[in-house]
């Protein structure tokens, strides 16, 4: 297979920027919808790791490096896509990109997730890690869009 370098999703939610940008950069709301247990806030060029609390995830723990935070406009940070295997080490892997763009629209904000770098990661666990975060980033558009609608 010949895996695509990003993955691109975007939604169209019906709140305002500045309550998308609270969901996403907010550890704890971001820790509600995304399913973790953060352990501490983002900070531009800290790390924030947490327990993975979705079913059967559990026993691993994400971990993330902030690289940019511009109000209401981008948060983005590193980590390691698809690191499931709690004995492997992902450390000397170049870790990829998670980008969240957010735009004022006419509905409220659209949202663009873009994750980059899937071709550095080593052949073999390429595929997997794409396919994976794909249908994963799926799902998490959706629940930022439920958790900013629904959550105050």
């Amino acid at each position: 297979m010949n895996t695509p370098d990003s993955i691109v999703k975007s939604i169209d939610i019906k709140a305002p920027p500045a309550r998308v940008w609270r969901a996403l950069t907010d550890h704890r709301e971001f820790g509600t919808w995304f399913r973790v247990s953060l352990e501490s806030p983002f900070a531009p060029g800290k790390t924030t790791r947490g327990r993975i609390t979705y079913p059967g995830y559990e026993h691993l723990v994400m971990e993330v490096v902030v690289q940019r935070m511009e109000p209401e406009r981008l948060f983005s940070y590193t980590w390691h896509p698809n690191a499931v295997d709690s004995k492997a080490d992902y450390s000397g892997e170049k870790p990829t990109l998670v980008e969240f763009r957010l735009e004022p629209s006419a509905l409220g904000t659209l949202l663009t997730v873009t994750e980059s770098g899937f071709s550095a990661i080593p052949a073999h666990r390429r595929d997997e890690a794409f396919r994976m975060n794909s249908g994963g980033w799926t799902e998490q558009v959706r629940n930022i869009q439920n958790h900013a609608t629904t959550t105050p």
